[in-house]
């Protein structure tokens, strides 16, 4: 019989954490590795969780627990070849309920053939992802589609070889993660793992479009992403609330390349897309989400397609093959009218399968 190990003294962290101190990166991966290896109690991390949350986001918080997050992960073993970039378009969810715009923009980016000089030969995505507790998550809406959701990570890896995208399942990539299911169920609120999710890729994309459920976490991401050597980045916010790059409303968009931060604020209907409301966007099921990404994908105008062209654009933009979110929505879009993306997703789906 194994003995529990005895839990880890966190009192220090805790008297940081109260008097408003936030963990350096040090101190929060090494907190965070001791809580992944099982070693805190449920009260340990359920407190330690609700005062991290307390206190507005921290890069250097973000940091170390990301890093330590990276350490537990379960690898999807594939490598870029030379000319290719790897990029992900997760988010971290919390934000008021669209369809599901960042899996069906992951699809596009993948079937977009890069301009000549672009420098980039092809873009891969390993598209990052969960369920959501309104049933309606990347990982539902891809298994309703017909995409084999619990494919191994060597699987994962053939897609990326064989689509140009694959899927990774979080919960089977982040085993260690088992550790604070209950407190997180129990708190009821988001946390720090819901922002620690895009930070954690399992395939190592080093080219990410994030969209954050808060204003407050776009600075803090954008500077953890330069911290943990991301090539390059975009964290999005609407400031109606939408985790995307919106035509509900502007967007505050801050850029990451290398160490360098610039923030801009977008406005899709200077790019001539029209200003609709949440409720053009929202899909009743996930059954109607899906058929939402097939219609898109038929090449039918609507505003869900809007939302995918111009997210889509932003996923192109970061990774090299276009200098500006106009010259990516021309790609999206030609992608898409051609039957491009229709076919990266039926091979998708053929792949995931074993097929």
């Amino acid at each position: 019989m194994t003995d529990t190990p005895a839990p880890v003294d966190l009192s220090p962290v805790f008297r940081s954490l109260l008097d408003g101190r936030s963990l350096s990166s040090e101190q929060s991966e090494q907190v965070f590795l001791a809580l992944l290896s099982g070693q805190l109690d449920h009260a340990q991390i359920g407190g330690l969780l609700a005062l991290i949350q307390s206190m507005p986001p921290s890069a250097e918080t973000l940091t170390g627990a990301a890093r330590a997050m990276r350490a537990h992960v379960q690898r999807v073993p594939y490598t870029p070849q030379p000319g290719e970039v790897l990029l992900d378009t997760c988010g971290t969810g919390g934000a008021p309920k669209s369809f599901n715009v960042s899996t069906a923009a992951a699809i596009v980016a993948a079937s977009v053939t890069p301009p000549s000089g672009s420098g980039v030969s092809r873009i891969v995505v390993a598209k990052h992802g969960n369920r959501s507790r309104t049933g309606r998550g990347s990982a539902e809406v891809l298994q309703t589609l017909g995409v084999q959701v619990d494919a191994s990570p060597e699987q994962q890896a053939k897609c990326l070889q064989d689509a140009g995208v694959c899927f990774c399942f979080a919960i089977h990539h982040h085993p260690a993660m088992k550790h604070a299911m209950g407190p997180r169920r129990s708190l009821g609120f988001p946390t720090i793992f819901n922002a620690l999710g895009p930070l954690t890729n399992p395939a190592g994309a080093d080219r990410q479009l994030i969209g954050v459920y808060d204003n407050a976490l776009v600075e803090p991401m954008a500077r953890t992403l330069a911290n943990l050597g991301a090539t390059r980045a975009m964290v999005v916010h609407s400031t109606d609330g939408l985790d995307e790059l919106s035509t509900t409303a502007p967007t505050r968009v801050m850029h990451v390349q290398g160490s360098e931060l610039r923030e801009e604020q977008l406005d899709a209907t200077q790019l001539g897309l029209p200003r609709v409301s949440l409720q053009q966007l929202q899909a009743s099921s996930v059954e109607h989400s899906a058929q939402i990404i097939r219609d898109i994908f038929a090449g039918n105008p609507s505003p869900y397609r809007d939302m995918v062209v111009l997210s889509s654009a932003g996923a192109l933009v970061v990774s090299g093959v276009c200098g500006t979110i106009k010259a990516g929505m021309q790609l999206a879009a030609d992608a898409i009218d051609s039957g491009t993306t229709n076919a990266t997703l039926d091979r998708l789906i053929e792949v995931s399968r074993g097929s």
